[in-house]
Formats: C-alpha cells, sequence, structure tokens
C-alpha cells in the first residue's frame, strides 16, 4: 500500500469510479501531484454493484457529448493501461408500451439526428428480432441505438486507477477522512485517521458519503441514498452473449444479459429512501442491504409482462445496494460557492458508469482552468440552495425522483414532492384564484390561472394542454388590457462599495456607467466569451447598483460575481431576493391602472428607467421595463407589505380587464418578441454574436470586459451557429423546445424555446441553427415534419411600437 504524503497540490476524496476518473484526467493535463483517498478499498461503495449500462443518448447536447466522450475512452483505456474495461458495444433497445411513450421515443431518435448517433425505429417484430424473449403483444414500437453499451464497474475503475498512477498520481487505500481543513474561506487540506494532508486543492468524489464529506467543509451537498433493487437470474433458452440492453420504460425496468441469464433491474414510481445521509454507516464496503422481496415485486411483475419464461426461471443474487440521488436527478459536479479550491464530483443517480469519464474530463478541466470548460449548467452543483440540503425535504424528495428516470420526460413536468417550501406574498390571493403553481429554486409560482368552472391541474400531454386555451387568455389579455404576473421568485442582489461601478464594468458586457436610476439589460460572459447569466443592472446611487436575475442562478451568480471580482475590489454582493415581491403590471393598459394607484407622473418615465414611488401606499421601486413586449413596469415591493399592493392592483384594475397572469404566458409572449432566456436559449457554449445580443456589448468603447478578447476572435472567426425566431405555418401542433429543426431534409439546428403564441395564432419560438444559410427550414414534431418560416427579428411589434408607448 502507497504511503500516506504530508501534501499534495490535490487531494481526492473517494475511489470509486468518479474519483478516479477525475485523477486520471488531471494528471493528463498534467497535474501529477495527484493523491486519491478510500476508505476501504477501490469502487467498493456505491461503484461495484452499479450494472454497468451506458446508453448514449441524452436529454441534451452537453450531456450526450459527455457520455460519447466516455465510451471512446473506455473503448481505448485497455490499450493503455493493459487493464480492461468490460467495455463492449452491444446496442440497446427502447420499448413503448404506449403512443405517448413512442411520441418520446420519435423525439429521442430525432435528438440522435441531432447529435450525430445512429438510431432506428422498430416495429415490434423488429424489437422481438433484436431481443427474442420478449413478449410484444402490448408493444406500440421501439427504437434501436447500436451504440449502446455496457462497462465492468469494478474493472473500470481499476483501470482508471492504473492510468492515474501512470500519469504520477498517489492512491492510497484504507485511509478515512475525517476533516476538510478549511482556512480563510478556502479548503487547504484533510485530515484523516492517518494524519493530515496539506493541499490546494480538494475534490470531494465520496459517493454516498459526498454529503458528509461536503458539511466537513461547510459545502452543501443535496444527497440522500435510496435503496436501488436489482436481480440476477439462472441461464434460460434464448439468452445469449451480446444481446442488447433492453429497457422497457413504461416497465420501469431494464435487462441485461449477465452469463446467460439476465439482469433485472429499475426505478419503480415510489423509491424506499435509505437511512439520512448522516447516518450512513462505516465500514460499508462491498456491502448489500437485506432483500427486500416485497418491494420489488412491482419491477418483478413488470419484467415477467415483458419477459414471461422469468415466471419460470431461478434467481441466482438478489442486490439491494444503496445509491445517492440528487433532488432533480441530475448529477452534482463543479467547484463549491461556499468554500474555494473545493469541487465535488457526486451524485450520479445510477449514471455513473456512462457519465464518469466525460464528467471526470470536465471537472479536472474546470480544476485547471478555474471555470466550466462547456455548458455543465444542468448538473453544476450551484443549481441548488441551502435548503436544498435540509436531509427531511431530501428524504421527501427522492422517493419521487427515483421513479423518474422512467417516466415519460413531459417537457412541462413538475415535481410534486416537498412542496411548498418557498411562497410569494400573493401566493394565498393567487391560489384563490385558481393559479396552478409549479417551482423554481424552491419558489411556488404560478404558471397558469384556472378558471372558476375548471380544475386548477395540468395534466400532461404532448399535444396542445387543457391549461392551453388558458393561458392564451392571459396572454391575449396582455397585449390588449392589463396582466399582472407574481415574478417575486426572480433573484435579486444589491451590488455595493466604492469599486462597484468598476466591478460591474468589468463583469457585465453593458455599459453600466449610467445616471441613478437607469436600467441596463446585459449578459454576464465567462473567458470564453460565453454565457454565465443575463441580467438587469439598475444603478441606485454612486455605490450602489440593484441586479436582477433569474429564479434558478441565485447561488451561481453570486459566486461568479465573488470569483470573478478584480483584485482588492472594495464590492460587497448581497442576496436581497426574500426581502422583495415583484409584480409585473403589463399591458397598454398599465400606465392606466397604475395611475389609479398612485400620483407619480408615469408619462414622462421613459422605457429602462426606475424609481421609487409611492403606490397604494407603500413606497417601492418601479422599473420601467418588460419581458412580454408590452407597455409595463415590474413593482419591487418589500415583502412585508407586497399582499395589500398585489391586492389593490387586481381591486382597481377590474374595470380595465385586469387578470392575473402565469408564466406559460410570460414564456409564449417572450417568444413572440424573441427574447431570450438562460440557460434554455443563451448558455455556457453560446456567445452574444451567435445569440444575436451584440447589442447588449459595449464593444463601440475601449472599455474591457470578462470575455472581450474571446468574443473579439468569435466575431472575426464569423457565428458557427444562430439563434433565431421562428413560427409555424401549420396552426395545430404543440411545441415543447427540444425538437429538430431540418433545412432541405438535413439536420440544421434545435429548438430551445417554444410556446403556442396567441398572437401569431401558431406554435412560435427560438431555435439554434448551426446551417443558417437561406433555405426552407422544417421542423420534426414527435416524427411528422412540419414548415416554419425564421427570422431574425422579434415576430410580433418587431420595431417595438407597443413597449415605446
Amino acid at each position: 500500500m502507497a504511503e500516506l504524503p504530508q501534501r499534495a497540490q490535490v487531494v481526492i476524496v473517494g475511489g470509486g469510479v468518479i474519483g478516479t476518473s477525475v485523477a486520471y484526467h488531471l494528471t493528463k493535463l498534467g497535474w501529477t501531484d495527484v493523491l486519491l483517498l478510500e476508505q476501504g478499498r477501490l469502487s467498493s461503495g456505491t461503484t461495484w454493484h452499479a450494472a454497468g449500462l451506458v446508453g448514449q443518448l441524452r436529454a441534451s447536447e452537453s450531456g450526450t457529448r459527455l457520455v460519447q466522450y466516455s465510451t471512446a475512452l473506455y473503448e481505448r483505456l485497455e490499450a493503455e493501461t493493459g487493464l480492461s474495461t468490460g467495455y463492449r458495444r452491444c446496442g440497446g433497445v427502447t420499448v413503448a408500451r404506449s403512443q405517448d411513450r413512442m411520441t418520446q421515443l420519435r423525439r429521442t431518435a430525432a435528438n440522435a439526428d441531432a447529435y450525430g448517433l445512429d438510431c432506428e425505429l422498430l416495429t415490434p417484430a423488429q424489437a422481438l428480432d433484436r431481443f427474442p424473449v420478449i413478449a410484444t403483444e402490448d408493444l406500440a414500437g421501439a427504437i434501436w441505438l447500436p451504440d449502446d453499451g455496457r462497462a465492468d464497474p469494478t474493472d473500470l475503475t481499476q483501470a482508471l486507477a492504473k492510468g492515474a498512477r501512470m500519469g504520477g498520481a498517489t492512491i492510497v487505500e484504507k485511509v478515512r477522512v475525517l476533516d476538510v481543513l478549511v482556512t480563510d474561506g478556502t479548503a487547504v487540506g484533510v485530515r484523516t485517521d492517518q494524519g493530515d494532508v496539506e493541499a490546494e486543492v480538494v475534490v470531494n468524489c465520496a459517493g454516498q458519503w459526498a454529503k458528509q464529506v461536503g458539511a466537513m467543509a461547510g459545502v452543501n451537498v443535496p444527497l440522500h441514498s435510496a435503496e436501488h433493487f436489482y436481480v440476477v437470474t439462472e441461464p434460460f433458452a434464448g439468452i445469449v452473449p451480446g444481446l442488447p440492453i433492453l429497457r422497457d420504460p413504461d416497465g420501469y425496468t431494464y435487462f441485461k444479459e449477465e452469463t446467460g441469464g439476465l439482469v433485472v433491474g429499475g426505478f419503480e414510481p415510489e423509491a424506499k429512501p435509505w437511512v439520512s445521509p448522516d447516518e450512513i454507516p462505516y465500514p460499508f464496503e462491498f456491502q448489500l442491504l437485506e432483500e427486500d422481496w416485497e418491494h420489488f415485486s412491482f419491477l418483478m411483475d413488470q419484467a415477467i409482462l415483458r419477459i414471461p419464461v422469468l415466471a419460470e426461471t431461478g434467481v441466482r443474487k438478489f442486490y439491494n445496494g444503496p445509491e445517492s440521488f440528487t433532488p432533480d436527478n441530475q448529477f452534482l459536479l463543479g467547484a463549491a460557492p461556499e468554500v474555494r479550491n473545493f469541487y465535488v464530483g457526486a451524485g450520479f443517480n445510477s449514471v455513473g458508469i456512462a457519465s464518469a469519464g466525460g464528467a471526470g474530463r470536465a471537472l479536472a478541466e474546470w480544476i485547471v482552468g478555474g471555470e466550466a470548460p462547456s455548458d455543465l449548467t444542468a448538473v453544476d452543483i450551484r443549481r441548488f440552495a441551502p435548503f436544498n440540503g435540509d436531509n427531511g425535504w431530501l428524504r421527501e424528495r427522492v422517493g419521487e425522483v427515483l421513479g423518474l428516470h422512467y417516466e415519460i420526460p413531459w417537457p412541462n413536468r413538475e415535481m410534486s414532492s416537498a412542496r411548498p417550501l418557498r411562497t410569494s406574498p400573493a401566493y394565498d390571493a393567487t391560489a384563490g384564484a385558481g393559479a396552478v403553481f409549479g417551482t423554481k429554486m424552491g419558489w411556488e409560482r404560478p404558471l397558469v390561472f384556472a378558471p372558476s368552472d375548471a380544475i386548477p391541474a395540468l395534466g400532461y400531454t404532448w399535444g396542445k394542454p387543457v391549461w392551453l386555451e388558458w393561458s392564451s387568455a392571459e396572454h391575449r389579455n396582455t397585449r390588449e388590457n392589463v396582466t399582472v404576473f407574481d415574478q417575486t421568485s426572480f433573484s435579486k442582489y444589491r451590488v455595493t462599495g466604492p469599486d462597484a461601478e468598476a466591478a460591474l464594468q468589468w463583469l457585465c458586457t453593458g455599459d453600466v456607467a449610467v445616471e441613478p436610476g437607469r436600467t441596463v439589460y446585459t449578459g454576464i460572459l465567462n473567458s470564453r466569451g460565453t454565457y454565465e447569466s443575463d441580467v438587469t443592472v439598475t444603478r441606485i446611487s454612486a455605490e450602489e447598483y440593484f441586479v436582477v436575475s433569474s429564479a434558478a442562478t441565485t447561488e451561481r451568480d453570486q459566486d461568479h460575481v465573488r470569483r470573478n471580482l478584480p483584485a482588492g475590489s472594495r464590492t460587497v454582493i448581497a442576496d436581497v431576493t426574500d426581502d422583495y415581491a415583484v409584480f409585473g403590471v403589463m399591458g397598454p393598459r398599465s400606465r392606466d391602472l397604475l395611475s389609479r394607484l398612485t400620483e407619480a407622473d408615469l408619462v414622462d418615465f421613459p422605457f429602462g428607467t426606475s424609481r421609487e414611488i409611492t403606490l397604494a401606499g407603500t413606497t417601492l421601486r418601479a422599473t420601467r421595463i418588460t419581458y412580454v413586449g408590452e407597455l409595463g413596469w415590474e413593482l419591487y415591493v418589500p415583502s412585508a407589505v407586497a399582499s395589500d399592493v398585489y391586492d389593490a392592483l387586481m381591486k382597481h384594475g377590474a374595470g380595465l380587464g385586469v387578470m392575473p397572469g402565469g408564466y406559460y404566458a410570460i414564456d409564449s409572449l417572450r417568444l413572440e418578441k424573441g427574447y431570450r432566456a438562460f440557460p434554455r436559449d443563451i448558455n455556457p457554449d453560446l456567445n452574444p454574436l451567435e445569440a444575436g445580443l451584440l447589442f447588449t456589448c459595449k464593444l463601440g468603447t475601449d472599455l474591457d470586459f470578462l470575455g472581450r478578447a474571446a468574443l473579439g476572435r468569435a466575431r472575426t472567426e464569423g457565428a458557427r451557429r444562430r439563434l433565431v425566431s421562428f413560427a409555424l405555418e401549420d396552426p395545430d401542433p404543440m411545441l415543447w423546445g427540444g425538437e429538430l429543426v431540418l433545412r432541405e431534409g438535413r439536420p440544421a439546428g434545435q429548438v430551445t424555446s417554444a410556446a403556442w403564441g396567441a398572437t401569431v395564432g401558431a406554435a412560435v419560438g427560438l431555435a439554434l441553427l448551426w446551417d443558417f444559410e437561406d433555405g426552407e427550414f422544417e421542423v420534426n414534431v414527435g416524427g411528422r415534419i412540419y414548415p416554419i418560416r425564421t427570422s431574425r427579428r422579434p415576430l410580433v411589434d418587431p420595431d417595438g411600437v407597443a413597449v415605446k408607448q
């Protein structure tokens, strides 16, 4: 066993497949002074009992690219290290029992075209040809992904570990980390049961123990373990080596060949959370939990429906291995916002083997480069806030999350567990008006308002939902009268200090050296010249700004600002999100409504200005701005009195046709105007040139800003992709985002956001095109092809006349 050194440049905690992958990739990047510590033996935690499935196609391009890299790595690793990873491409068959599932599979096939993966739609009979023992009478169809594969988790971990050692890394087993050493907010090493180790960087890859390790450093790692089940059957006829992986998501089950029998596992809709993250036992090495046939019976019954011979086949082994899950079913990656030089790679939700290669490389590049190397927003640990780490909340949420692996991934699906958590001062009023709520960063947000004679529920469908008529009414009312939107969930920050202007000039693409009372819409970029956020910045005084951002980015925004402040900057950013409610009063009659409640001059109140006014007896901030393309104001109201202001707006707007509005209407309204949203439309893989937002950049000045040099190079080279508005020619289809765009029959891009536009009278959206030359464009909607018209200008009121009223 290697001797424990007293210091290392990097200490990695955890010797599973993720930790060894990070170590391997750090050495490939030239960081050879790497120490990996494992409390047991390599792969002995949650890695060893993983099923080892490697499905390449993910819901996003960035997720798919991670797994594509993983498979390429696993195929070449044996030649490099002399150790087999057990990886082979066997293909994968996914079957559909319903037309809704088949629509999803057709969308999956279109995504495969977008990402350059082979995918084939199958009939039930063709699925039987691929997997000869299945029952097909209830199937609507299937897809075939020939590049899907499988790996041996323990062998893969050992191969990565050997590759890391060959690159100079030291791996020490049987060493338990007892504490993370932190000085002045920076991780400086670890304390172990065999002594302290100094380090410049600490990386938490501790699997289901990652929450405990994070707590040692004061870092929130929202994870909770659940019992996860599969069985290995006796051999039976028809099961041969090389058989593809079979997934039957409507039955929540998967199958893979194992020495002439099958591994039968799944993701049951109601999971069984394990002990609290603070109570996970030690040691727990190569261990399983007790068998629970009663809980597994649901999955086994579904498995027998798909493969009837299983009813007569014996079981060799029952596996019940705990595995950690996150609140949203995506893993955790990146730099912790609470402590510098502390990184996390954990919570892989049963996709650790598939993701380990790509995720390990991405985290290593993040460590070496100091920022995320690509769009990792979906897995960035900063998407969670401290409340997400509450163990009781996590336990309730994880019971729902595990089953979502195989649920139909409805594009507007909302979690139902662990709610409500955070509510607006107007929550009771909006609930009483029929609001159907969704959640973002824990906030309950009105999505749409149901009429008094309707049940306030979403329902899920690929077509036009029941609530579309309701949100379209809100949409039209905003264009014609006045609508009040509860947007309290906006993230809100105060940026103060003698150097606040200089700091924001460096961080923002827009020129924020404006007079007090002016508001600037601006991007915030990284050093690669691509988006980290987009915000509105209002100058309050010489040394104070008020910054408003999206609800989901509270933690990452603040972390990005703090990490990128100029050295020695006397600037402070404070989260004031909970201090203010936000009510968007939007529509051509918005001035009339507000005038009934204030004596302030709303005529001499130009777009992009912000003032404190007294309205409904309350002093608040009114900002003339819009995200829906109509005359309007956002009102920032002290939370303590906000419910009274909301009530006054609705009461005094009765004669003006006032309605409450939800986020679905906001989305359809903003898409008709071509307004972008982070991270759906603009993200860390897209720059302002490609996004069509160069007008937000102070390129006509000599003022430098973060990412300006990279953006300048991108302008010289020309756009590789372009974000454009589009509308369908046919009013019938419903689009949700993610659809494949075709140019003259060939893949040309993807829809980033979509909605049904009540003003246009058809589905509208934004699409990111990599083939944006002139031509005839179409969109693939669940396997059917429809023509679209594209535009670089807004589809509605392109000159902004309504906004300027």
